[in-house]
């Protein structure tokens, strides 16, 4: 409550037409559902495209973080900010829709390709792009996660605490070791610059 009294006028306007908008959204007001969503649907896609890496995988995990948080809009209780109830609930859909497709391949993965995972040579790729992408794909989802909301999206580790319903020192703690992970896996490149 203390941050209240110390927002600009500009903020504390923007705050209660945000109110007033959600309070229509909660009575079914269709129009006020499709404001929420264009006033927030961009950076819910550019942080499921960062956990996902694919556009269309993106944009239905998109679609159904608004499906659920409309449908779920009573649960929205005013604690945080809206954009960081509705990014909670976007990392929630897609982490969710990403181990589903993980136990779905596993189980469909032709025993061929089992028998050679281990023979395989991994492919080097000279672009930094392209290397970056992999290291972090790599990456174990809780430091890949909050890698990309931080690094990538600027969130704070107080926002990123609350999105993941972790503390901001678990949150810290998964950054430091994903950036760690990072260096290690790249560090060949540091190296072809440095000479």
């Amino acid at each position: 409550m203390e941050a209240e009294r110390t927002i600009s006028p500009e903020r504390a306007d923007q705050l209660a037409a945000q109110r007033a908008l959600i309070d229509r959204a909660r009575r079914g007001d269709a129009s006020a559902h499709r404001a929420l969503y264009e006033s927030h649907v961009d950076r819910v896609y550019r942080l499921a495209f960062r956990l996902t890496g694919r556009d269309e995988l993106a944009r239905e995990m998109t679609q159904d973080t608004f499906v659920r948080a409309f449908a779920g809009i009573e649960g929205f209780r005013g604690d945080s900010s809206f954009s960081t109830w509705l990014h909670s609930i976007t990392v929630s859909v897609t982490l969710n829709e990403l181990r589903r497709q993980k136990r779905a391949r596993a189980r469909d993965a032709p025993l061929e390709e089992a028998m050679t995972i281990g023979s395989t040579a991994p492919l080097s790729d000279p672009i930094l792009r392209e290397r970056l992408a992999a290291a972090v794909a790599a990456l174990p989802e809780g430091c890949r996660t909050v890698f990309m909301m931080h690094d990538a999206e600027g969130f704070t580790h107080e926002e990123i605490a609350e999105a993941l319903g972790v503390t901001a020192g678990t949150s810290k703690a998964q950054l430091s070791r994903g950036r760690a992970k990072l260096r290690l896996a790249l560090a060949d490149l540091a190296e072809a610059w440095q000479t």
